[in-house]
């Protein structure tokens, strides 16, 4: 959908493929340009993940809400332009929030989202991606484990943020 919606979108535009092959969890026909898909409601958290990294999302979840947190997932697929509404309402629920992109900490999805809420909503903010290193070879389950990547640390990020939200 990604594929077509670029295809078809009129302007410059870049699509970002990745090696993994996770299972297909979206639903048919909510790819949109701009629009992020609430993939889960929930009050205690927001988690906002982009790229592999939705899926790794959906898995801490899943453990997060088994262990009583109530977690509004949401994958923001296009980082320009932003879905700033998306974001605007969730952190006015949740209070806190976590952003997972595999990408550099710095000029990613977490970047635009931490600007935007310094601008609009100063909010509790975590983030799950690349500590501005260089990456190295390996098996894609191997490299997000390594940088740090993986569920635990979207379960870690989640638990950490939770303790500053007011």
């Amino acid at each position: 959908e990604a594929t077509i919606a670029t295809g078809e979108h009129v302007g410059p535009v870049y699509l970002r493929f990745g090696r993994p092959a996770w299972p297909i969890f979206m639903p048919t026909g909510s790819f949109k340009i701009g629009k992020a898909i609430l993939m889960n409601e929930g009050k205690d958290v927001t988690i906002f993940a982009t790229g592999h990294l939705v899926w790794k999302a959906v898995e801490a979840a899943k453990q997060l809400e088994a262990e009583g947190l109530s977690v509004e997932l949401i994958n923001v697929h296009t980082i320009k332009p932003l879905d700033e509404e998306a974001v605007l309402k969730s952190v006015a629920k949740t209070k806190c929030a976590v952003v997972c992109e595999e990408h550099n900490i710095i000029g990613g999805l977490g970047s635009t989202i931490a600007l935007l809420l310094g601008q609009h909503s100063p909010t509790p903010l975590e983030h799950v991606a690349v500590h501005d290193t260089f990456g190295e070879s390996g098996t894609p389950d191997q490299l997000l484990a390594k940088y740090g990547l993986d569920t635990p640390d979207v379960i870690k990020a989640v638990k950490k943020v939770i303790t500053r939200k007011k």
